[in-house]
């Protein structure tokens, strides 16, 4: 196996950290492990001094995402693995991602099963997400929202510049893999119940996690999104011309602006396709 670097962001995790820390240096020994401190007040930075693991300081927090990048610029490792800071994974399970990825796979995801999820809410809406990803793919989604995952370092670089500075990193980089033909695999987990309190706030990130599914198929195919829609309203007009007409024997105003809708609907997602290409081409 090339060079390992194992990246970990963390606000506020000590607590979680002073049990992990060890557990990861024994499982990998060999690795390079850096955490990424995303403007903690605790002890995050003496703690990881203690145990000679590197740590990347904020001087306020960016968010998990911009935690992500800072931690995969800085790595050295040909081989990347991101995992929480908050004690949910196992640092066992490293080494049988990092055997999957060895069969031939550009990104290996560690699956998490329902009794995994942080409560029945998470678990729906991580469902919901799985299902219409493995929709707009075309591949089985197990786990699109999962943190714990192994990559190689040359492929993950390119998609940087995608990457959100919140919560859905692991959303936008599984997307930018399946859009880029680099084959992704699932490894089933089991994840543990995080230490401390958890800093995704349900009211809060409501509409984030929302905004989260229209990214989904934009990130992927556009045109999935917006033919749909467009084939909507002009369905819709057409049944609203159907009863004026039948009602009325005139072509009203509500119709004729469904068909509108629907037209520059479509051409909105012809054009989001164009970007969309554009945004995954290599050049050179």
């Amino acid at each position: 196996m090339s060079r390992l670097s194992i990246i970990l962001p963390a606000k506020n995790e000590a607590a979680a950290l002073r049990d992990l820390l060890p557990r990861l240096r024994a499982a990998q020994p060999d690795a390079e492990v850096i955490v990424v401190d995303d403007g903690s007040t605790d002890d995050t930075v003496g703690l990881c001094g203690e145990h000679g693991v590197s740590c990347i300081s904020s001087p306020y927090s960016m968010g998990n995402g911009a935690a992500i990048k800072r931690g995969a610029r800085h790595a050295t490792g040909e081989i990347l693995v991101f995992m929480d800071g908050d004690g949910q994974h196992d640092p066992a399970d490293v080494a049988r991602l990092l055997g999957v990825l060895e069969q031939g796979y550009d990104m290996v995801v560690g699956a998490r099963d329902w009794s995994s999820q942080a409560g029945v809410g998470r678990g729906l809406a991580n469902t919901l997400y799985n299902w219409l990803a493995t929709r707009m793919t075309g591949h089985k989604v197990d786990d699109l929202t999962s943190g714990f995952r192994a990559v190689r370092a040359e492929r993950f670089r390119e998609f940087l510049h995608l990457l959100p500075n919140g919560f859905s990193y692991p959303t936008t980089s599984t997307m930018a893999f399946f859009r880029s033909a680099y084959p992704v695999a699932y490894m089933p987990i089991k994840a543990a119940q995080r230490v401390g309190r958890s800093h995704i706030r349900p009211l809060r990130d409501g509409i984030r996690f929302l905004l989260i599914i229209f990214k989904i198929a934009t990130l992927y195919s556009p045109l999935k999104l917006f033919a749909p829609a467009a084939v909507l309203f002009f369905g819709l007009g057409c049944l609203n011309y159907l009863w004026t007409f039948t009602h009325s024997g005139r072509l009203t105003n509500g119709s004729t602006l469904l068909w509108s809708a629907a037209v520059i609907i479509f051409l909105i997602g012809l054009v989001s396709e164009q970007i969309t290409a554009l945004t995954y081409r290599r050049d050179g």
